[in-house]
């Protein structure tokens, strides 16, 4: 059976807590920020976890998890 690889790309953009959650950052936070307002901008800077629903895929693209 082949080894079981990690997807560099959700490595990249994910991180798995103490608890096995996985951290991410919000989008839309990189360009056309003149538009945005200063509480949604503020807003995007800080970390999210990622959905309930989308966990099993994320653990699936990262099994080792750092």
């Amino acid at each position: 059976m082949p080894k079981m690889k990690t997807n560099r790309a959700a490595a990249k953009r994910l991180k798995r807590t103490a608890s096995g959650k996985m951290k991410r950052f919000k989008a839309n936070h990189s360009h056309i920020l003149t538009k945005k307002t200063r509480k949604r901008k503020r807003r995007l800077r800080s970390s999210d976890l990622v959905a309930k629903s989308d966990q099993k895929r994320m653990d699936r693209l990262m099994p080792f998890g750092k």
